[in-house]
């Protein structure tokens, strides 16, 4: 059984006004398919994070001005709505980015934005999604953070296990991971050997192409 959780995944900074999530994940599928999977969030967005209760529930446009929505059933006053979020920026096979609050930071006076990068890799893609809220709010951030990168990444687990299941993480990758538990003991000059860029060097070029995709 492959692993669905991402490789990757942490709260990458936070101060008193916001803080942001970052999750990566390897799959293997291709970018088209990635794409195509990421524009259906109803066959992969956690039913628990949702209005209604029921993932079938939510849409998605691509396109910018589009909405990643839900709609709330009729109860017996009427059928109701949801915008999780607005699509700002969309890049078939390569990012997708949402501006939106999402779950209890709705009702905030908080900005958040998604993005949702891929590349393509030797063994099919790898996806990173990156949150990033700011603004103000009522909860205490060291104690929001950590529950939104919980959210994040299981949103990202949800694509991967849509697209066939996350593909285990490189050596490379274990050997880092194994690094930072032990943070002592290992000869800080010995080089790994190369086998390759690992999802921690894809994720690092994901990156640097949203800096060359930002207009200046």
């Amino acid at each position: 059984m492959l692993p669905t959780t991402p490789a990757a995944a942490k709260v990458i900074d936070q101060s008193e006004i916001g803080f942001t999530v970052a999750h990566t994940a390897q799959v293997a599928a291709t970018p088209a398919d990635v794409w195509k999977m990421l524009r259906t969030p109803d066959k992969w967005w956690s039913k628990e994070h949702s209005w209604s209760g029921d993932a079938a529930n939510f849409w998605l446009d691509s396109q910018a001005g589009g909405c990643f929505c839900e709609k709330l059933p009729d109860t017996g006053s009427g059928l109701g709505s949801v915008q999780h979020a607005r699509i700002v920026f969309a890049k078939p096979n390569q990012m997708l980015r949402l501006s939106g609050a999402f779950g209890p930071l709705q009702g905030e006076a908080l900005n958040g934005t998604l993005t949702v990068q891929i590349k393509q890799t030797p063994t099919g893609s790898a996806i990173r999604f990156d949150y990033v809220v700011g603004g103000y709010m009522r909860f205490k951030v060291g104690d929001i953070a950590p529950a939104v990168d919980g959210v994040i990444g299981e949103q990202l687990a949800g694509l991967a296990k849509a697209l066939g299941g996350a593909l285990p993480p490189s050596r490379d990758e274990k050997a880092a991971a194994d690094a930072d538990k032990q943070k002592s003991g290992t000869d800080a000059n010995e080089a790994p050997a190369d086998e390759g860029p690992g999802l921690d060097d894809v994720a690092a070029d994901l990156a640097k192409d949203d800096e060359v995709v930002a207009p200046r």
